[in-house]
């Protein structure tokens, strides 16, 4: 190993390339009279061996009017030698920063090696080679600042252009979102609104501050909570195997606006999953469908409905009837039809007008309903005659004739009470009209599907014209 070198030869070494660093990095001209004529040396941006001292002088002052502001060197490693008394060398390493905002060349590294002579009383730069491991060096140039400045030219431009790209999708975005009558909405994976499109404010009135973090069911109205829980329970039990291809749930919904109004919107939504299978969040569109709802309902009021009364008409009927039986076959318990015609009924229309008797049958229809249960049927056959479905009876057949027998002397009893039916014409006072009439009524029991809608119907009006045969406002039994 060679010796040591002594402190004070170290620090004459290390302070010619101290001075040499400095001029350099502050572009200092004065440098030039540095190099012995007997120069030597290799450019950064070159591999010719440069053997004319006036010719290295002119590299020097072209690699200063090139970057004409100071440099920072970032020293990494230094190493110094003592080759004889005239001569030594010195081999650093270090990064380059160039002035401006390129920062691809300071993250390179830069060997620089300069041998000094003692010439006379003066140390010289008789080799001085530079390597800077950089491709964009182009001819005539130390540094690569063309190449650097396409490279950031070539970034400006794409950086622009995905600007635009990005404006141009964001205007596309609100177009889409911001602009469209349907509301826009994400929730996370709690049903906290995350994000919901200005349509909501023009649909509901509340802005998206007042509805951002909210939960979903703040949107609807309790009919509408019911409705979207359910959904989410039957998604939640039918599981990732039943989901639709689509992946989206489709469901009309009540919500409610800010100034108290209730109206309809049509969701379509969609979960988001992880790769496992999680729901991360849902995403999706609500429009009104306030006016459709409200014609999709009145068209189902006048199919299934009787118009005066608003109880099930003669299509509804079968339909309920149909699934009495399908309920009697599988639980094995009776069920029952009842047949009602009203008696003396014409005698009210002859004497006061349809309009009184519409009455009449207003409110017979309301007795009717009031004299059973809730899961029981009561519809208008038609004119005024009624039919009432008795479901989940008995299983022995003597008690069950007895619970339709109970329920059917119970109406008997409720239709034949006075009936005060008060009369309103335009320009009049208001006229009491009382009224007395009772109702004869045909009882039939089924079991399961031993027999068909229409026989059930069939004996229980034969019953019920036995009933008036018999001398009206009374109760028969259908044979068998």
């Amino acid at each position: 190993m060679p010796a040591p070198l002594p402190s004070e030869r170290l620090s004459t070494i290390r302070a010619l390339f101290d001075d040499y660093i400095a001029q350099y990095a502050t572009r200092d001209d004065r440098l030039t009279t540095r190099f012995s004529d007997n120069f030597s040396g290799y450019s950064g941006g070159g591999d010719v061996l440069v053997k004319d001292r006036a010719e290295w002088v002119k590299i020097t002052r072209q690699d200063f009017a090139q970057v004409p502001q100071p440099l920072r060197i970032e020293m990494l490693d230094i190493c110094l030698q003592d080759l004889c008394h005239e001569v030594v060398v010195v081999t650093a390493f270090f990064h380059i920063h160039l002035p401006g905002p390129e920062h691809v060349l300071s993250r390179e590294t830069a060997r620089l090696v300069l041998i000094f002579r003692l010439e006379q009383a003066d140390w010289k730069i008789v080799h001085s080679g530079i390597s800077i491991p950089y491709h964009l060096v182009q001819a005539g140039e130390v540094y690569p600042l063309k190449g650097l400045q396409d490279r950031n030219s070539a970034l400006e431009s794409l950086v622009e252009q995905r600007t635009k790209q990005l404006q141009d999708s964001e205007a596309l975005y609100r177009l889409l979102t911001e602009e469209t009558l349907d509301v826009v909405w994400k929730a996370d994976r709690n049903l906290r609104i995350t994000y919901i499109s200005p349509a909501d404010e023009r649909l509901r009135g509340f802005k998206a501050e007042e509805v951002l973090g909210q939960h979903v069911f703040e949107l609807f109205t309790e009919d509408g909570v019911a409705t979207v829980q359910n959904i989410l329970k039957n998604q939640a039990q039918a599981g990732e195997g039943k989901r639709s291809p689509e992946g989206f749930w489709i469901f009309s919904v009540q919500h409610r606006a800010k100034n108290g109004r209730v109206l309809w919107g049509e969701v379509l939504a969609k979960p988001e999953y992880d790769a496992q299978g999680n729901i991360l969040g849902y995403h999706g569109t609500t429009r009104e469908c306030t006016d459709r709802v409200r014609l999709e309902n009145e068209v189902r009021q006048l199919a299934f409905f009787d118009p005066l009364t608003s109880l099930p008409n003669r299509r509804l009927l079968d339909d309920r009837l149909g699934q009495s039986l399908v309920v009697s076959k599988r639980s094995g318990n009776y069920g029952a039809v009842m047949v009602l015609d009203l008696d003396n009924f014409k005698t009210l229309n002859d004497l006061h007008g349809h309009h009184v008797g519409d009455l009449l049958l207003l409110e017979v229809a309301r007795r009717l309903v009031d004299c059973v249960r809730q899961k029981d049927t009561v519809a208008r056959f038609g004119g005024d005659e009624f039919v009432v479905i008795l479901g989940e009876l008995s299983a022995d057949r003597p008690r069950s004739i007895q619970q339709a027998t109970d329920v059917a002397e119970k109406i008997r009893t409720s239709l034949v009470a006075p009936y005060l039916l008060k009369v309103s014409q335009s320009g009049q006072m208001d006229t009491l009209v009382e009224h007395h009439c009772s109702a004869s009524i045909g009882l039939a029991l089924f079991l399961g599907q031993d027999a068909s809608q229409n026989d059930l119907l069939k004996w229980a009006d034969a019953a019920m014209y036995r009933a008036k045969a018999a001398g009206r406002n009374v109760i028969r039994l259908a044979d068998g």
